[in-house]
């Protein structure tokens, strides 16, 4: 299949389907348990129906936003996501320069196969670029804070603490995979772990052999906030009652995520979360979502809905092995093309324009209902 042929992220994943190996495709794409949550990150969208607005003068469009005060091309940001050496050999070094030249930013895992000091440099390299650091609570706090402070001198702008994670959730695809590791060669630069030491125990054993499980809000946030001036962000909020805690402590902004329903399964779809947590925040605290977002039309959605901006995991990985950094081009440009069609065709000509006015919902007993 040509770059020509694909035209949509649904392409992308096909092809890319075919180009990776089945352990890999199934810890890529696969969550926990029966895949319930993974399904309808998706298909929640599709409930919703968009509301155009014509005869509107949409001749000039603005899709850019401001992100950790830099303005970026539109509301969407590459998720952190870890082993993307199994997608690709250049890994996280092809996603940075690829979110470098289409102007957005990009998150890094705490599970990279490069360190945070070659990504962020590579990206710089292509143009301007802002990063976050995903970080885990740990039972090392002096490992953790050498991550923090990595992240920090390296110039990330922010801290995303995953907070869904004191322990790994039920992810039977693994357990069949003889416990899922990956190929022999791959490291883990900022958990500093080498590869025979990943090779010596499974996935699973792996994350809880560093992993802490006693984590809170009391401890985590106070001791990052004296270990670094970086903003610190929640990822893993699927409640309202979380928004404020993480209000409550101070916190710079929060990802309404599922983690790809790959933690507990049957939790909501993050689209469908979303709304009850926006209107807690009140603008109080940013919030951003990622988790099933597969056109630039779900980007709009989500926008209406109350989310800042939009974080894409699965799709960088499909264009990555499709394609290295020219893959994860392909699919940054497939869902700004999208997005800014989108925008124009409901008659929004900025962000500001876009509203719960602009969404309608399924009804299965009745009329559209208006939002």
């Amino acid at each position: 299949m040509t770059a020509e042929r694909i035209l949509s992220i649904s392409d992308l994943e096909a092809a890319a389907s075919k180009k990776l190996p089945g352990a890999t495709r199934e810890f890529f794409n696969s969550g926990a348990t029966n895949q319930v949550t993974v399904r309808e990150n998706s298909s929640a969208y599709q409930k919703y129906r968009l509301l155009p607005r014509v005869l509107k003068d949409v001749s000039q469009v603005s899709t850019k936003i401001s992100v950790f005060g830099r303005e970026i091309a539109f509301p969407l940001c590459v998720s952190p996501a870890g082993l993307q050496g199994m997608a690709h050999p250049d890994a996280e070094l092809a996603t940075s320069k690829a979110c470098a030249k289409a102007g957005v930013n990009m998150g890094v895992s705490s599970y990279a196969n490069h360190s945070v000091e070659q990504i962020t440099t590579t990206g710089k390299e292509i143009g301007p670029i802002y990063h976050v650091m995903q970080l885990y609570s740990m039972t090392d706090r002096e490992k953790e804070a050498r991550i923090v402070c990595r992240a920090e001198a390296s110039g990330c702008k922010a801290i995303f603490l995953t907070a869904d994670s004191p322990v790994m959730g039920v992810r039977y695809n693994e357990w069949r995979n003889e416990g899922f590791k990956p190929p022999a060669g791959l490291a883990y630069p900022m958990i500093e772990k080498t590869s025979e030491q990943i090779q010596s125990q499974s996935h699973d054993d792996g994350f809880s052999s560093f992993n802490s499980d006693s984590h809170s809000w009391e401890k985590e946030i106070p001791w990052l906030r004296s270990i670094t001036n970086m903003q610190i962000w929640i990822k893993g909020v699927l409640t309202p009652e979380d928004v404020e805690t993480a209000i409550e402590y101070g916190c710079d902004g929060v990802v309404i995520s599922n983690h790809g329903g790959r933690q507990l399964d049957e939790t909501p779809a993050t689209i469908d979360a979303l709304p009850a947590c926006a209107k807690a925040a009140r603008g109080r605290i940013s919030i951003h979502i990622d988790g099933g977002i597969r056109s630039g039309s779900d980007i709009f959605k989500a926008l209406a809905l109350g989310a800042e901006c939009c974080w894409v995991g699965r799709p960088m990985l499909w264009g990555l092995a499709y394609n290295g950094q020219e893959g994860v081009e392909l699919m940054l440009d497939i869902l700004y093309r999208e997005f800014q069609r989108c925008m124009q065709l409901t008659g929004c000509k900025s962000i500001s324009e876009i509203s719960p006015s602009s969404l309608g919902i399924v009804r299965s007993d009745g009329p559209l209902a208006r939002l």
